[in-house]
């Protein structure tokens, strides 16, 4: 079984409870604090910035998060499509006095004090920036209230942090955002087509007991907001199941043995499998999705910028938005 973007269900009679369920391997110095522009820092501005390939695009992006894998894959799939990078993007560390190169760009990383000031700057220099975020669970909501507080839109592919707050946060600020758990296309696409059985099926599924497995990179701290967000709709159809049920695999040696996970994507894969039985054991169903790799999400994440770019554009009255809006919107790359 391919490992990129895979989904499938399996419906079978007469099968016994899993008592452990596994995955078989053939399933397989940058800005003074009171500067006002950004042409006066010390480092290039987009416009300075050396030329990618002309873009088809007329928004700039900014990373916040260059520094962590996914954030670098978001860089590189962003010059891929001609969308020019702000050269700079933030740490949790202060004075990390670096940088980094994607494509032809070399971006300056800054520490957390710098943040604000920074930030404003490029969003007065540059108002139709974009930003994308891929940091880590404890700073979502930190970092949301200060792209509230700018003003600048924002893409969240962060996981975790206190939802609720987030969506809070920013529909006080009547900024425009991308929120979604999950910016694989077609992942999110599996996930409105369980919205859509929950919804137009409720109870369905009642009696039906429920076991979920999820494998990621051991860098991974929180459990999936996909596997969450699935549970959710199994929950609509009548399952009983806690979230804390939910198994989480970070150990390389079992994702490898049990999961079937290639040992090349151990560092960025997402293995997920949610299996179902009747209360007579007679009825089972499984749905899997597995992916390795950070390109679907990516890609993903490019498409919801542009997407995001196109609405402050043309004043959206709606200012919210998540992944199934943008494959609504049918104009995906």
């Amino acid at each position: 079984m391919s490992c990129l973007g895979v989904h499938t269900l399996f419906l079978g009679g007469g099968c016994p409870r899993l008592s452990c369920l596994s995955w078989e391997k053939s399933n397989r110095c940058f800005l003074p604090k009171r500067a006002s522009s950004l042409r006066a820092l010390s480092m290039p501005s987009i416009a300075q910035a050396p030329a990618i390939e002309p873009s088809v695009f007329s928004f700039p992006i900014l990373i916040n998060g260059c520094t962590g894998k996914m954030g670098r894959a978001v860089a590189n799939a962003a010059v891929s499509a001609g969308i020019q990078l702000i050269p700079v993007t933030f740490s949790s560390m202060e004075k990390p006095n670096r940088t980094l190169k994607v494509g032809n760009v070399e971006i300056q990383i800054l520490g957390p004090s710098e943040k604000e000031n920074v930030l404003s700057s490029v969003y007065n220099e540059f108002p139709n920036v974009i930003v994308v975020d891929y940091t880590v669970p404890d700073a979502v909501n930190g970092n949301a209230e200060l792209y509230c507080k700018v003003g600048v839109p924002f893409v969240m592919g962060t996981t975790g942090g206190d939802r609720e707050l987030l969506y809070k946060t920013v529909k006080e600020s009547n900024v425009y955002a991308v929120i979604s758990p999950q910016m694989g296309k077609q992942v999110v696409a599996f996930l409105a087509a369980m919205e859509i059985m929950s919804e137009q099926f409720p109870g369905a599924f009642s009696g039906y007991s429920l076991q979920v497995m999820e494998s990621h990179q051991a860098g991974k701290r929180d459990t999936s907001g996909t596997a969450k967000a699935v549970v959710s709709c199994f929950q609509k159809l009548g399952v009983s199941f806690d979230m804390d049920q939910i198994k989480m695999i970070r150990d390389p040696k079992r994702q490898v043995d049990k999961v079937g996970v290639p040992e090349e994507h151990l560092e960025g894969h997402a293995f997920h499998l949610y299996h179902l039985t009747s209360p007579d054991e007679t009825v089972s169903f499984e749905f899997q999705h597995n992916v390795c790799g950070r390109s679907v999400y990516a890609e993903g994440s490019i498409d919801a910028a542009i997407f995001l770019a196109k609405k402050v554009q043309s004043k959206a009255d709606q200012r919210i938005y998540d992944m199934i809006d943008v494959l609504r919107e049918g104009n995906m790359r």
